[in-house]
């Protein structure tokens, strides 16, 4: 078990002493406090690490540092009475509770005052009075205040709070017009009409809504608040069923882009696969489209493409998508789409036909394989070396997780090195190879990358954080370059991936909060008004899914949306399928733009813990160009060997 206290100290020693913040009150009262009882159930191991953490109501408890810098700056005295606004979950009133005399705390959902009230009682911290209500005015009736510590972003300083400051008293507050992109401030009473303020520097707080704050809902034409159900209704173009051919139709605006990323809010529903099969089969066929890239291991989907550009099945090739989750390439939905691209190539001129390939790196076992197995063919003593260099990843290509503890010894920090020193020769042969079987060549390539890819992602996946998801979503993009280069400078591609890969990440808590990148980011930044951004997303149904990760599939039922997030504004809007593009619809977009709650539903689901589990906050308007809206969905079909109960049969490519 977690040693909480020793954590504690550390946390304070590391990240809070150690940047800076010097005020021993302040150092004391961060090391008494534990946050492992303000965070929710589940996330107590991470209560020491210098992040946010999901809360109720889809707000966060905000990561240690920035806790005490801002008590540190409030300049807090014993005998202080201090009015904290955004109580969250309780844990900075409790950190100010050490060091001053009175604090009063204001939150604005009452879930989460209920539970601060709760968690402040039970911790016996008897001098802070939690209240429910509109922060942004403050709390006159116990004014002035020696101190005002402001959780939110505003676009100014509330009139109301400066004047509950006591001579001498100081607001600190993060400001900006961005709502999500502020100054921290502190802001010094020195007389009744006189103010001094300064700048502590860049900072990204959820922005501050109320009276004198943000306004929850955008101002219609007259000034009146709308409501944003009533928007999103008025904005959707109601779409047919995904079988229809007039559903692709629809799509047409984004047949000029270079690259069309189409998402999916869960990685199991039947309608995201089939709505992007009809949209790319359109893409594909009016638009000139001739990749198709998906999250998928290269390997895998390499056997896909041979099918579908009809090349011969290589020899003692395994069927692909063998490995967990085996559902979400190996179900009805894609065997369907598969069979269509097969078809269409085979009338199609060679310029023409269309590729399906694989972005994703976890398949290094399958790599490497099928990396050897050219090199046997094309060059055999090219295929000895290789089998030597990538000799010290073997013991780990079927448990590749645990390959970061191997790296960590002095002897195996050597791969990394010879893997690319491999994929760098293999390379350099491009032009003897590819003169023989540019199609193979391709893949052989491909595969060499993703070895280095591997080898580097499964050391970073070993300490954790934002870098092993960045090194991934940075591989996924470089092959999407690599694919879009390789075939010429009038390709164009549509990429498959989840909305966490596909929807921008910097307007999301992925970016501001933990500093993740994904392949949508990439492509904006790349391609600019080239790439179209499109998120799909549901309210409930049923999808396909697992417990824990190797888990068997289960069909789950996807609970309703939660009360707060955009989902049920959607949901509200009463449009069983809509797009929404925000590009047309400025009025929809200012609605959205907001930050708020998102699903994200994984191979793994949860519903038991799903606030805490698959909900992350997000601008949806920003964080795509368009939206897809299926309120009511249900779990894909799985494909599975014949004769096995409830699944459909494989067929080739799938079968044996």
């Amino acid at each position: 078990m977690l040693d909480y206290e020793h954590a504690r100290h550390r946390m304070v020693e590391a990240h809070i002493a150690g940047r800076g913040v010097s005020d021993r009150r302040v150092l004391d009262a961060m090391r008494e406090v534990p946050r492992e009882k303000f965070v929710e159930e589940g996330f107590e191991e991470f209560a020491y690490e210098d992040s946010p953490l999901p809360i109720l109501a889809g707000q966060t408890i905000s990561q240690p540092f920035i806790v005490a810098y801002m008590i540190e700056a409030a300049e807090l005295e014993a005998g202080d009475r201090v009015l904290e606004v955004g109580a969250g979950s309780g844990y900075a009133a409790a950190v100010m509770s050490r060091v001053a005399d009175q604090i009063h705390t204001i939150e604005r959902h009452e879930e989460l005052a209920e539970a601060a009230r709760r968690r402040l009682e039970e911790l016996d911290y008897r001098n802070v009075e939690v209240l429910v209500g509109d922060g942004s005015k403050g709390l006159p009736e116990k004014a002035p205040f020696d101190a005002i510590l402001v959780a939110a972003g505003g676009h100014a300083v509330p009139a109301a709070l400066s004047e509950q400051l006591d001579i001498g008293g100081r607001l600190i507050m993060p400001i900006g017009k961005e709502q999500r992109s502020q100054r921290l401030m502190r802001i010094t009473r020195t007389a009744a009409n006189k103010f001094e303020q300064e700048d502590l520097g860049g900072v990204a707080f959820v922005p501050l809504i109320g009276e004198h704050g943000w306004a929850e809902f955008p101002a219609g034409p007259v000034g009146s608040r709308r409501w944003v159900p009533e928007l999103i209704a008025e904005a959707a173009e109601e779409l047919p069923t995904p079988d229809r051919p007039d559903f692709g139709a629809m799509f047409d605006r984004f047949g000029d882009r270079r690259v069309v990323l189409l998402g999916e809010s869960t990685h199991g529903t039947a309608e995201f696969y089939r709505a992007r099969a009809a949209i790319t089969r359109r893409l594909v066929e009016e638009h000139g489209f001739n990749i198709v890239a998906v999250e998928a291991d290269w390997p895998d989907a390499a056997s896909v493409n041979r099918y579908v550009r009809g090349l011969p099945r290589q020899e003692g090739e395994e069927p692909p998508f063998r490995r967990f989750p085996t559902w979400m390439w190996r179900n009805t939905e894609v065997a369907e789409f598969v069979g269509w691209l097969r078809t269409y190539n085979d009338q199609a001129a060679d310029e023409a036909k269309a590729g399906f390939y694989g972005l994703d790196l976890y398949n290094m076992s399958g790599s490497i394989a099928a990396l050897l197995a050219y090199l046997d063919e094309i060059d055999p003593q090219a295929a000895m070396v290789a089998r030597e260099r990538y000799g010290c990843l073997t013991p780990w290509q079927h448990e590749p997780a645990t390959y970061g503890r191997a790296v960590l010894t002095s002897g195996y920090r050597k791969c990394e090195e010879e893997v690319v020193r491999q994929c760098r020769e293999l390379l350099e042969k491009r032009l003897d190879y590819a003169s023989r079987d540019g199609e193979a060549f391709l893949d052989a390539a491909q595969n060499a990358r993703l070895i280095a890819s591997a080898e580097k992602y499964y050391r970073v996946m070993y300490y954790g954080g934002a870098d092993s998801w960045n090194l991934r979503d940075r591989h996924m993009f470089e092959t999407l370059e690599y694919l879009l280069a390789s075939k010429g400078p009038h390709s164009k591609a549509v990429v498959w991936a989840h909305n966490s890969h596909i929807g921008d990440a910097r307007l999301t808590e992925m970016g501001l909060i933990r500093e993740e990148l994904n392949i949508g980011q990439l492509c904006r930044e790349r391609f600019g008004d080239e790439a179209a951004l499109i998120g799909l997303g549901t309210h409930s149904g049923t999808v396909a899914a697992a417990t824990n990760w190797d888990g068997a599939m289960e069909v789950k039922t996807v609970r309703p949306s939660h009360a707060d997030s955009v989902e049920r504004s959607f949901h509200a809007a009463g449009k069983p399928r809509c797009l929404i593009d925000f590009a047309r619809q400025p009025a929809v977009a200012e609605a959205l733009a907001l930050p708020r709650i998102q699903r994200f539903i994984g191979v793994i689901y949860r519903p038991e813990t799903e606030l805490a589990s698959h909900y992350a906050e997000a601008s949806m308007s920003k964080q795509f160009d368009a939206y897809v809206w299926f309120d009511r969905t249900r779990a894909v079909t799985p494909l599975a060997p014949a004769g096995e109960p409830g699944h459909v049969p494989d067929t080739f490519p799938f079968g044996l």
